[in-house]
């Protein structure tokens, strides 16, 4: 118990400082490629920081925990949105622009409602995956479409470094990131299956908050150097990526059973979404009240995953 305590301690303290030299390398690529923030965090960002969640999702259904797999997956997700989008907006109101709202938060509305409807039978059969894997392969084409194109371009507000420091950061980050992850992973998991916590509920929680410590991480120290869009970006490409390219690959290598998600966990993952959008649509930037809005409904989700309360309308 107190060496998990001294191991969970520890790799706080390694995402932190990996998510500081991360975002210093990925917002001067941005600026090197002359691409925006919100781009480079869609893409580039998005892939390094979900790197753990495709470790523990694909291993935990190579192992059969498929409930494990799913719930670490719709789980960060729903953290990304309301705790990350969040705690952002509570530190700098988040501006959105019209193609953004319209364009990619819509995007991660749809890949919820996609999940939702392949989930319904119980399974994500190798069809499934085919599907999901499909939507990643269009939405990075359409990302790198837009990169190219120059469309969205901004004025950027960190260091410009060399490309060997550029990439250097970023690897040392990305490294700190995952393996300090794995860290909180390993020892928060060991903290609560000791307390008799089912699977769903791991997956959910501890697992989901533990995998997602590198966007929460990276978008805080993001906002915190005035990196806006790439603490926005960050977030949102993680939850297309998880759901499109992590639970894709993982089910069309090992088709997973997942009758452990229940109703009221597919609300959270899609209702979280429809916030984002509703409180972006509103002037077009997320203010620190609706971040804090958006922090007290993830914590009352918590809650009710502690307490067991269900939900029924029927699927």
């Amino acid at each position: 118990m107190f060496l998990d305590i001294v191991l969970l301690l520890v790799g706080i303290a390694v995402v932190v400082w990996g998510a500081d030299k991360f975002t210093d390398g990925a917002s001067s690529m941005a600026r090197r490629w002359n691409v925006s923030e919100m781009v480079i965090g869609l893409t580039v960002v998005a892939m390094g920081t979900s790197m753990p969640e495709f470790v523990v999702s694909f291993f935990s259904a190579l192992e059969g925990s498929a409930d494990m797999s799913v719930g670490n997956v719709v789980g960060s997700n729903i953290f990304n949105v309301l705790l990350i989008v969040g705690l952002s907006a509570m530190m700098m109101s988040m501006s959105l622009t019209k193609k953004l709202l319209t364009r990619d938060i819509l995007f991660v509305i749809y890949s919820s409602l996609i999940l939702v409807a392949l989930s319904q039978d119980g399974t994500l059969s190798r069809w499934d995956a085919l599907v999901l894997l499909m939507c990643f392969s269009m939405y990075m084409i359409y990302s790198y479409n837009v990169a190219r194109s120059g469309e969205e371009q901004e004025d950027g507000v960190g260091i410009i470094y060399g490309w060997g420091k550029t990439l250097l950061y970023m690897l040392i980050g990305l490294v700190c990131l995952v393996g300090g992850g794995q860290l909180l992973v390993s020892s928060a998991s060991s903290l609560a299956t000791s307390c008799g916590m089912s699977e769903r509920v791991v997956g959910l929680t501890i697992l989901a908050a533990g995998t997602s410590l590198p966007e929460l991480a990276t978008s805080i120290v993001a906002a915190r150097k005035g990196s806006k869009g790439l603490a926005l970006g960050n977030a949102i490409g993680s939850n297309l990526l998880n759901i499109f390219f992590i639970l894709g690959t993982s089910a069309f290598i090992c088709p997973m059973n997942i009758k452990g998600i229940g109703t009221l966990d597919w609300i959270a993952l899609v209702g979280s979404g429809i916030v984002l959008f509703v409180f972006g649509g509103t002037g077009h930037k997320i203010t620190k009240m609706e971040g804090a809005v958006m922090i007290a409904l993830y914590v009352l989700y918590m809650v009710a995953l502690v307490m067991g309360w269900q939900v029924n309308l029927g699927f």
